[in-house]
């Protein structure tokens, strides 16, 4: 659903005074002010203001903040579940009662002039398929967009999104266009929402957004070419009558070469799909694997507790112990056994608070080869293999692969842009 003006709603706490608007009798009278009582767009306050107008409908009747993420609201009652998802103008309304769904939507409706669009199929550039059994999340038109602006609608294919054997070089030609690296990078940061392989090469373009070398940008092409040869990949997420978390996480140790500090990377799993995932460098310099490992395990510690939370709120305790795939030995014995002082002396707090979590049984540590971590896609550049491999334990597909049913037909072009994947739904079941 979409909120009409939605700023204009917004009921404004502080004094604001703005000049008369042109057209108005006495505008040009430079001492004459008028106060507002709304917000309007253009005002610092707006946001703030909608957001608050927004929630006090909702709690009015019923809905609950959830602590986890303050965009979700949710009312659980004898008559059903309802869960609504907010991005500024936009809500994503769901629940388990057709009905209960009606009648906020109607309410809704008497508050706000709101655009009703009808089942998901397309939000923020996000394209949903889905069948009762499983939803497909892709961002195919958003890729052809940024193609078609990077005018590389042509280029040749790559097969993998970065380079296995990249080495940066500590100094280059500079990029002669910087607004367009800027821009290009700054789409891709927004397309690992369902693109998670990409996630690694578009942190390392991420870092030099001020003074990119042509390395850099060479880069952000090899990305683009990659995206050429998987226009429709994306995360296929199955019903699999389970709400169990689990957690991959991996360090490059050491691997910048100019300044020598770790890259982590993680991935989380509720009900065996893929959820969340990141690829950062780490702040500091660590002076062992096991110091730069146990920084990632508290991470992605953290980001599994918050994944908790949010099951909670939607009204899904987990009581049993969340799984922590590693693949640093080290690690895993520093965590489990307090006596190793002398090799946590040089690391901070990251690794008690983590060993916290393992002793109250909160984390469960698993031991995973380095063959097995599936998080090795966000710290490196990989083999065609290896890269394929991971992406398919992921739960990345990409519907258009021969393997998976063949190239559609030019006349099913509509129907996938429209979200209605022939192929897809196949795949879905």
């Amino acid at each position: 659903m979409d909120v009409k003006n939605a700023f204009l709603h917004g009921e404004l706490e502080e004094e604001v005074y703005m000049k008369l608007p042109p057209g108005h009798p006495q505008s040009n009278n430079p001492e004459m002010v008028c106060k507002l009582h709304k917000s309007i767009y253009g005002l610092k306050q707006s946001p703030r203001a909608w957001y608050a107008k927004l929630s006090h409908v909702l709690e009015r009747v019923g809905f609950c903040q959830s602590i986890a993420d303050s965009s979700l609201f949710v009312r659980s009652s004898s008559v059903g579940k309802l869960v609504v998802l907010i991005f500024v103008d936009d809500l994503i309304v769901t629940g388990d009662n057709m009905s209960e769904i009606n009648t906020l939507k109607q309410y809704l409706n008497n508050k706000f002039a709101i655009k009703d669009l009808g089942t998901l199929k397309y939000f923020l550039g996000i394209e949903m398929a889905h069948s009762h059994k499983s939803f497909f999340l892709n961002q195919r038109k958003y890729v052809m967009d940024l193609l078609h602006e990077a005018k590389m609608t042509d280029c040749k294919l790559a097969r993998t999104s970065l380079d296995s054997n990249l080495k940066l070089k500590t100094h280059g030609d500079l990029v002669p266009n910087l607004s367009y690296y800027q821009r290009m990078v700054s789409k891709l940061i927004y397309l690992i929402i369902t693109r998670p392989e990409i996630s690694y090469a578009v942190s390392i373009v991420s870092q030099f957004m001020h003074s990119p070398s042509m390395d850099h940008l060479k880069i952000v092409h090899r990305v683009l070419r990659y995206l050429k040869g998987s226009i429709g990949r994306g995360i296929l997420m199955r019903n699999n009558s389970h709400t169990q978390i689990s957690g991959y996480t991996d360090v490059d140790w050491a691997v910048n070469s100019l300044d020598r500090k770790s890259t982590i990377g993680f991935c989380t799993f509720v009900g065996g799909n893929l959820v969340t995932w990141k690829s950062k460098k780490q702040s500091v310099v660590a002076r062992s694997s096991a110091e730069a490992e146990n920084r990632a395990m508290a991470s992605t510690t953290c980001e599994l507790i918050w994944l908790k939370s949010l099951l909670l709120a939607l009204g899904f305790p987990h009581q049993q112990p969340m799984s922590l795939h590693c693949d640093n030995q080290a690690a895993m014995h520093i965590a489990s056994n307090p006596v190793f002082h002398e090799r946590t002396k040089h690391i901070e707090v990251d690794c008690h608070y983590f060993r916290n979590q393992v002793q109250s049984k909160v984390i469960d540590t698993h031991y995973t080869r380095s063959h097995d971590q599936l998080a090795d896609i966000f710290t490196k550049g990989l083999t065609y293999a290896n890269f394929q491999r991971l992406l398919f334990k992921l739960g990345s597909i990409n519907p258009f692969d021969p393997a998976l049913g063949g190239v559609l037909e030019e006349r099913m072009a509509t129907r996938v842009r429209l979200g209605c994947m022939f192929t897809v739904q196949r795949i879905l079941g």
